[in-house]
């Protein structure tokens, strides 16, 4: 229903056929430094490293090799992988590409960042542990996530607000926001009662 679109929109990837965006009250016309994107499909680099892919973005904004690696390593760091700089993504397991992805996506130090369902094909119990690395990495950096998710639960397990979109043409069907304590309980009452609001209302908009 539009939701990746949206993304690529807020990104700077898509022009708005109407509507505008802004960011602090600064109006944007196209990409922004202070948003960054971790895609779906991750387009990591197989001939590069996982230290080449994390600073890639940096090398490219022309930043010293020096302190490119300093910043490259820190994010590195930050999301586990610490011990696989030398690492190909051939090598890697799916949750540790999504790490990438996410350290990446953390060098060029947004304000906000897009995450378009970064763990959709990953398996039950990868997904569970990525939920929880992206909430470590968001207590520690404290940025602003609009991450798009089809599955309710991980909304309502990782989410502060969720806006739901009804079918197409998309729009704002509803926004709830989560007052729940974190860490979140998924069988806690209150959890399963706010999930089953959201189902309830969701005609498989979400």
């Amino acid at each position: 229903c539009g939701k990746s679109v949206l993304l690529n929109i807020i990104g700077g990837l898509e022009k708005p056929v109407e509507g505008s965006k802004y960011l602090d009250g600064e109006k944007l016309t196209g990409s922004d430094k202070r948003i960054g994107m971790v895609f779906q499909k991750l387009a990591l680099m197989p001939w590069k490293t996982v230290m080449s892919n994390v600073e890639f973005g940096l090398q490219m904004a022309s930043v010293e090799k020096t302190k490119r690696r300093e910043i490259a390593q820190q994010y590195i760091d930050l999301v586990g992988l610490k011990g696989f700089e030398k690492s190909y993504p051939s090598q890697l397991s799916g949750g540790m590409k999504q790490r990438v992805g996410i350290a990446r996506a953390y060098t060029n130090n947004p304000e906000i960042l897009l995450m378009d369902e970064p763990f959709g094909q990953l398996d039950a119990q990868t997904r569970y542990a990525m939920q929880e690395e992206i909430q470590r990495v968001w207590y520690q950096q404290k940025r602003t996530i609009i991450f798009v998710t089809n599955n309710i639960e991980e909304a309502v397990y990782l989410g502060d607000r969720i806006v739901l979109l009804s079918k197409c043409p998309a729009s704002v069907k509803q926004i709830y926001n989560i007052d729940l304590p974190r860490p979140r309980d998924t069988i806690e009452p209150k959890f399963l009662a706010i999930r089953k609001e959201i189902s309830d209302n969701t005609d498989l908009a979400l």
